[in-house]
């Protein structure tokens, strides 16, 4: 009777981890399946869980001299009462200067044209306009379409809608009774596992509320400082631009370059390269302050991730929800790592050894 063959211990060793990685990564692509499929009502619950972080300590110090729902009543309606403050803001000012950016616009057009004609390319009247003419043709190709666009965009803002009640409402009974649902989602669990899923879930949660909030200043601090520098430097849509890098800024190391081009465009388009030259002096000295002060003061240990994990998570929050997830991606990146170091049994860095708590709830009388 002939001999098993042995298997070589290497061949082995990799085939069972390459039967486990193969579980991990399919488990890995149905999930970022799932969270795309419903992205309609993930992205809105992660933003509410962001809200969240962010307003639970203002909720949690109403409490004391007011009832809870209350308290979330009006940190809620405040909120929305300063974000759309701030948009009729921004709008107010893109109304008013709009015009005379598009004549900036035309100006740099004709610039170019002359440039064109004069510098070293010499192309003649007829090139010139040949040009134009196509550009033309191109913009007017997609008339046909417009119907089918209109459709599209009533289709988006349904949604959009949707997904702004669906934050509105998340967030208001997550700040309201977040220990309550918390301890729901426990309960699932089988009974060994949740003493310990309850602590991660916890360290998690001060990891996310620490990071959103720090990462809420830095934002703030570089918003302010570049629309700053544009209304020194008389560059149109400063606040425009303030309210782009404000929201930029929490995508790392993406949003910054994308922030500051949008801000050197606008000064190159309206006041030329010199004036962009110095916008783009501005930008640099608010980022190297952000890099090098801001982030190691405040962010310290919390975000203790790799800038290939960051890339990867920022390129995985674009598929699953477009510019909206890779606004999300990192916060829910770092949250997990804390919570998946802490089930692993690592120590949890200093500011996560203090006691943890979620969203108070006052127990309902009975």
């Amino acid at each position: 009777m002939a001999r098993p063959v042995a298997i070589p211990r290497g061949v082995a060793i990799a085939t069972s981890w390459a039967w486990r990685l193969l579980l991990v990564a399919a488990a890995a692509g149905l999930l970022l399946w799932l969270l795309r499929f419903f992205s309609e009502v993930t992205i809105p619950l992660a933003i509410a869980v962001l809200l969240t972080a962010l307003a639970s300590p203002l909720v949690d110090l109403l409490d004391r001299v007011m009832p809870r729902g209350l308290a979330t009543a009006l940190v809620v309606i405040g909120g929305m009462a300063a974000i759309f403050g701030i948009l009729a803001l921004v709008g107010s000012q893109v109304a008013t200067q709009f015009g005379d950016l598009r004549e900036d616009v035309t100006e740099g057009l004709r610039q170019i044209q002359d440039w064109l004609k004069t510098g070293p390319l010499h192309l003649s009247d007829d090139a010139i306009d040949d040009m134009i003419q196509r550009g033309r043709d191109a913009l007017s190709s997609g008339n046909g379409e417009v119907v089918t666009r209109v459709t599209e965009v009533g289709t988006t803002a349904t949604r959009v809608a949707a997904g702004f009640f669906i934050v509105l409402f998340s967030t208001y009974f997550f700040l309201y009774e977040g220990n309550r649902i918390w301890g729901y989602l426990v309960g699932l669990f089988p009974r060994a596992s949740r003493v310990q899923l309850d602590a991660s879930g916890r360290v998690a949660w001060v990891s996310l509320t620490a990071f959103v909030r720090a990462t809420m200043l830095v934002a703030l601090t570089d918003a302010v400082g570049i629309a700053l520098g544009a209304l020194l430097l008389d560059v149109p849509l400063a606040l425009a631009i303030g309210a782009i890098v404000f929201l930029s800024s929490f995508v790392p190391l993406v949003g910054a370059l994308l922030s500051g081009a949008v801000a050197v465009l606008v000064a190159l388009v309206a006041h030329g390269p010199y004036v962009a030259l110095a916008m783009l002096g501005v930008v640099v000295l608010v980022q190297q302050i952000e890099a090098h002060v801001l982030q190691p003061f405040l962010l310290g240990r919390l975000v203790s991730l790799h800038p290939l994990a960051v890339i990867v998570g920022i390129a995985a929050g674009i598929i699953v929800g477009g510019i909206v997830g890779a606004l999300i991606a990192v916060p829910l990146l770092a949250c997990g790592n804390a919570a998946v170091k802490h089930l692993a049994g690592e120590p949890p860095p200093p500011f996560e050894r203090r006691p943890v708590r979620l969203p108070r709830t006052r127990p309902r009388p009975t």
